[in-house]
């Protein structure tokens, strides 16, 4: 069997799983799997495949006809041009939580501290600390395993930070000049009709926002106050049809410049505040 002809089988069975992009994922895997370029895959399309390669390759394109994530398959997701490494312990990063980093880097300043609440994989901090100047960060999650990754992305791309198993604010000290935060907010009721990637083999924790979707936020806004230096900002990810509860919240706790921030496919997707300096 050659290259070609493994691709095509490959995309086959995956389109007959209903999984989504299936030509792209199948010729991704190959790439991964071979060590191969895209353009050395045109170039070798009709070279026969090596044997081990293509039984290694089998067994990724049957995992990925079960639906498991293509990120989780290769243990790479980019986010904001950075690597990072993922498990099924942490959410996959997303395009749309750069939006996110993308305002929290308008607004920050050298120097400046960074807490990251529900940090995850600690793509959101480690790409900050990545791109500021000089900031100090520190990543908080309930789920120790998901720190463990946080801990192996920030040696990966060079940078340090604290990482510490935490309830939210429960076991943070300190202010900070800004706290970003990517919380659960999925309504219970909606996880089951979530795709099944998301569904099945994404950690539940990182995604049930309780009855409402807005339990995180209900504790992270008026609990942040504690924590931020005046004139320090609160910005965070959101439903795409929670801007207007969490921007109420916002204000109902005095934060000032409150603005709620749309996505590229033009729905809120970032509630942000400041802390009034008194």
């Amino acid at each position: 069997m050659n290259y070609r002809e493994a691709v095509h089988k490959a995309q086959c069975c995956l389109e007959q799983n209903q999984v989504p992009d299936a030509d792209t994922d199948a010729l991704l895997l190959l790439q991964f799997v071979s060590g191969i370029s895209r353009a050395g895959y045109y170039a070798r399309r009709t070279d026969p495949i090596d044997e081990e390669i293509l039984s290694r390759y089998k067994e990724l394109i049957m995992k990925r006809a079960q639906r498991i994530p293509l990120q989780q398959l290769t243990g790479e997701a980019y986010f904001m041009g950075i690597p990072f490494y993922v498990s099924e312990d942490v959410l996959t990063p997303r395009q749309d939580t750069e939006i996110l980093a993308e305002e929290a880097l308008k607004r920050i300043r050298p120097g400046c501290s960074v807490l990251d609440l529900c940090t995850g994989s600690g793509c959101i901090l480690i790409s900050l600390l990545k791109m500021g100047e000089h900031l100090t960060g520190t990543g908080s999650d309930l789920s120790e395993a998901a720190l463990g990754i946080a801990r192996r992305n920030a040696e990966r791309n060079g940078v340090q930070a604290l990482f510490l198993r935490s309830d939210l604010f429960e076991r943070i000290e300190g202010e900070f000049d800004m706290i970003v935060s990517n919380p659960p907010y999925i309504r219970s009721g909606e996880i089951g009709g979530l795709m099944e990637e998301v569904r099945e083999h994404e950690p539940r924790l990182a995604l049930d926002g309780g009855e409402d979707g807005l339990s995180c936020y209900r504790r992270i806004i008026p609990e942040s106050l504690a924590h931020l230096s005046g004139g320090g900002w609160l910005i965070v990810e959101i439903g795409y049809d929670q801007g207007d509860a969490v921007r109420s919240m916002f204000i109902e706790n005095k934060f000032t410049e409150v603005s709620v921030i749309k996505d590229l496919g033009g729905n809120d997707r970032v509630v942000l505040g400041r802390k009034a300096i008194v």
